[in-house]
């Protein structure tokens, strides 16, 4: 990853290395995060949408183009910091209302809290997207301990069953649930077996909600990229994998969260993608897969 030459901010190790959970504002080389040039359309006019993990990275851009779309939308995070105060303030300067929800996601009872309420302050709730995610690279199997193990599948693909049944008390028939995999989930990564293996879940999921729901024309979609340059990543990577990061792929370089949000506009919108359900776009910077 190429780093712009700026000073670094704030709490940012000297091998760049930021504390976990990470904030964009810690990071010398920011991301494209805003949708700066993104123009709505209406495409999303009038609906309410729930993203966890909205406050930065993939969340954040997603967020700011459903308001730009013409949706209210409630954003879900780990812990208070100003990454979410931003991203309210840029669903707010797209003329949309944002309000926000700090709470561990891993405990089943704070993703119900957090849907109902969200159904309650917004008037409803028309699409759901479930983003947050916990990663911790080992590089050996037998270094992931049991708490990291259950820590990863409690974030990562408990909390997307806990809030999307929640949801569904709440979301009317032809509404829209799109789920953040990973290309990880599609064919592995040896550094990351945990967070793979949750992936893999999240895609199977996808695809056994799809069918469950049509019934309802609720669509169930995937959106699963390939590196994305978030603060996730020097949160959660030693120095040398950062200043690497997403180098391995055709394009040779990460995606912006920027370009990767338009995927979610995509399946949110019914103008776009009414039949559309069960299916995985995966944004992956030219790799192509085999099958």
């Amino acid at each position: 990853m190429t780093h712009e030459e700026t000073p670094a901010a704030p709490d940012v190790t000297p091998d760049g290395v930021i504390p976990y959970p990470g904030e964009t504002d810690q990071m010398s080389d920011r991301p494209r995060d805003e949708m700066r040039d993104y123009q709505g359309t209406g495409l999303l006019a009038g609906k309410k949408a729930l993203i966890t993990g909205g406050d930065s990275g993939i969340g954040r851009a997603v967020a700011v183009a459903f308001a730009k779309e013409g949706a209210d939308v409630s954003i879900a995070y780990l812990e208070e910091k100003t990454d979410a105060a931003h991203t309210l303030s840029l669903i707010e300067g797209a003329g949309r209302r944002g309000i926000e929800f700090a709470g561990d996601l891993a405990d089943p009872e704070h993703c119900r809290r957090v849907v109902d309420e969200t159904a309650q302050q917004l008037g409803g709730l028309d699409i759901v997207v479930n983003n947050v995610a916990f990663q911790s690279p080992a590089s050996d199997f037998t270094e992931i301990s049991d708490a990291q193990w259950r820590r990863t599948f409690a974030v990562n693909i408990d909390s997307f069953f806990h809030v999307t049944k929640a949801a569904l008390h709440h979301l009317p028939d032809g509404a829209a649930i799109i789920n953040t995999g990973s290309i990880n989930g599609l064919r592995g990564n040896k550094t990351l077996i945990d967070y793979s293996a949750t992936k893999g879940a999240v895609i199977a999921l996808t695809y056994s909600l799809a069918q469950s729901l049509a019934e309802r024309g609720i669509r169930v979609n995937c959106v699963a990229p390939g590196p994305v340059w978030t603060p996730l990543i020097p949160a959660t990577m030693d120095a040398e994998k950062v200043e690497s990061f997403g180098e391995q792929v055709p394009m040779g370089r990460a995606a912006q969260p920027d370009e990767i949000a338009p995927s979610y506009v995509f399946f949110a919108a019914s103008r776009m993608s009414s039949y559309y359900s069960g299916e995985v776009l995966a944004p992956i910077g030219g790799e192509t897969l085999p099958g």
